[in-house]
């Protein structure tokens, strides 16, 4: 099981404050690109119980992509109703995946940050969250974001994620459980606190080693070649 997330983001910020303090490497690092911003600053991220805990361990581990033993981690913060996040989806995350996933270079990994602007955001992080805590997260992401526009003007879109939920293969008993427990929401908050907490202001950010980059065409290749490199890696090719 990998380490939770929310502490790599956490350790990462230290990095990305300082970064901030400097305004070349901080327009370095950003990119003035179409985003979504945030809404509604920070919100208290309740405390989990131990019944939670074993449901957040287990959705944290599902919503990463790769090789335990690649050492670059690249962390997405995104929103499933955001736009922006499924415009740079749509155009960059398969060949991502293929450049730097497959071949054990990177470990990708997802962050919530639902904004207050889009109304299904929270239940569609939960659906993802709930199927993350049957290994099934990388399938419903796909699918949430294949849907957008199906869903997002709904009045309530619960029977959208529980077919595109019943598509993954998740156990849906197990699933509607979590859903309507509101088991994975704990989580969600937390990854939305510590992102607003690395002075994220807009989706989809990246996290690349020490680098943040916002926006849906942020030069996310050369931020992450870069990274190899410093750890005298080969570049994505």
């Amino acid at each position: 099981m990998p380490a939770s997330l929310l502490r790599i983001l956490a350790a990462s910020t230290l990095v990305i404050a300082c970064a901030h303090s400097d305004a070349a490497s901080s327009a370095a690092a950003k990119k003035a690109t179409p985003a979504t911003p945030v809404a509604n600053a920070t919100p208290a991220a309740p405390a989990v119980g131990k019944a939670e805990d074993t449901i957040s361990a287990r959705a944290d581990s599902g919503r990463v992509l790769g090789n335990a033993s690649a050492t670059l981690w690249v962390i997405e913060a995104s929103d499933f109703q955001c736009p922006y996040c499924k415009q740079w989806h749509d155009a960059a995350f398969q060949n991502l995946v293929d450049k730097y996933v497959k071949t054990g270079k990177i470990r990708l990994a997802f962050l919530n940050m639902p904004l207050g602007m889009h109304q299904h955001a929270v239940p569609a992080a939960e659906a993802a969250m709930c199927t993350s805590v049957q290994g099934k997260f990388w399938p419903m992401h796909e699918a949430l974001f294949a849907s957008q526009k199906d869903w997002e003007e709904l009045p309530d879109p619960t029977a959208t994620f529980t077919t595109l939920a019943e598509k993954t293969g998740a156990n849906m008993a197990a699933w509607k459980k979590c859903m309507q427990g509101h088991l994975t929401l704990p989580m969600i908050q937390a990854d939305r606190e510590r992102v607003v907490a690395a002075h994220v202001n807009s989706t989809p950010t990246f996290f690349v080693g020490d680098q943040i980059l916002e926006g849906a065409d942020a030069n996310l290749a050369g931020a992450i070649d870069a990274a190899l490199a410093k750890q005298g890696k080969k570049p994505g090719n």
